[in-house]
């Protein structure tokens, strides 16, 4: 893939991808809940770092939202936009009450709620309009419809550009697209998560939407780099079944075959569980934006380096064979993500 200088001096991806209802971003976002401490402590300092260096290189879709860190995350990037508004695609979320770390407290959805969840978005953030405004969980409670016509609302208004959702059933993208155009459909999907290859990736084909995997890197996981016998005690991936030490053994199958294809390509596993999404979105005909976040500047770069590899038959092959073999669901509740609710 070609690259072209940015204002910084530094190279990043000269080509841009198109989700749904006109969107358009970069070919790799960065997903902001790696700066909250949820993974382990983070110095804001080198966060801050981190997210102008993901802009220098030309990584310009920055995600968020207002659960990460009680807000904190919000008002971390608004220190970025402060300067780069202009630079961004700027993605945040809405719906959850809690915090990843502490638990969640309750899921809302009602139309009183999405506008003064907006109110408090764009206070944090220091910005007038956000350009995706996703909906993070599904309030069952509430018709979807009711939800989406709400962030409608907020487009009429001019405070949202375009709307999202996340982790959604085929069906509830399906209702929301009904309602008003949706750009864009946020889930895991990675090497080890594919459940929505099942549903909901073919309905958003089937309705021009564009899909952002969530930890396409399997939470880091499929990197490689993961003892998860040492995960902290505040680690947010303690509570999820697949890295329960007898599944994060028989996963690291997984993580062998990521690592067989990266040294047969001279990259990084990290690299090839990248690639690889990006080639599932050829086959499966629809854009696919994935958005990993890291809190080292270097790890961007790293990341890129995915945009010009390309995968054989035989290494999609040997990575989709891998990927049946997978122990555990990526959810504590099935029913917290579209796969519990398909």
């Amino acid at each position: 893939m070609a690259n072209a200088p940015t204002e910084s001096g530094s190279t990043g991806p000269a080509e841009t991808v198109q989700l749904g209802d006109g969107l358009t971003v970069s070919p790799l976002g960065f997903g902001g809940m790696a700066l909250t401490p949820v993974y382990g402590e983070v110095d804001p300092a080198e966060a801050l770092q981190t997210l102008h260096h993901a802009v220098d290189a030309g990584v310009s879709f920055i995600d968020t939202a207002d659960i990460y860190g009680g807000g904190s995350n919000e008002e971390l990037i608004s220190q970025l936009l402060k300067d780069r508004r202009d630079e961004v695609q700027l993605a945040t979320k809405f719906a959850l009450v809690g915090t990843p770390t502490d638990g969640y407290t309750d899921i809302r959805g009602d139309a009183a709620y999405v506008h003064e969840a907006v109110e408090r978005s764009l206070q944090r953030l220091g910005t007038d309009v956000i350009d995706l405004y996703y909906m993070h969980r599904r309030d069952v409670r509430v018709p979807i419809q009711e939800t989406v016509g709400a962030m409608a609302e907020l487009v009429a208004q001019g405070k949202v550009r375009h709307l999202g959702l996340s982790e959604v059933t085929a069906q509830e993208l399906q209702d929301a697209a009904a309602v008003h155009p949706i750009a864009a459909v946020q889930s895991e999907w990675s090497i080890w998560s594919r459940d929505v290859e099942r549903n909901v990736v073919p309905a958003a084909a089937g309705l021009g939407v564009g899909f952002v995997p969530y930890s396409p890197l399997g939470r880091g996981f499929l990197t490689g780099t993961v003892d998860t016998a040492s995960l902290g005690e505040k680690d947010f991936r303690r509570n999820i079944p697949r890295f329960a030490p007898d599944a994060a053994s028989a996963n690291q199958a997984v993580v062998d075959a990521v690592r067989t294809v990266a040294d047969q390509l001279a990259a990084t596993p990290a690299q090839v569980a990248l690639a690889w999404l990006l080639a599932q979105g050829k086959r499966l005909g629809l854009p696919v934006v994935p958005i990993p976040g890291t809190r080292k500047a270097a790890r961007i770069d790293e990341n890129l380096g995915a945009l010009a590899l390309d995968l054989t038959p035989a290494h999609l092959e040997a990575l989709d064979a891998a990927s049946d073999g997978v122990v555990g669901s990526r959810s504590s509740d099935p029913a917290w993500v579209s796969e519990g609710r398909e």
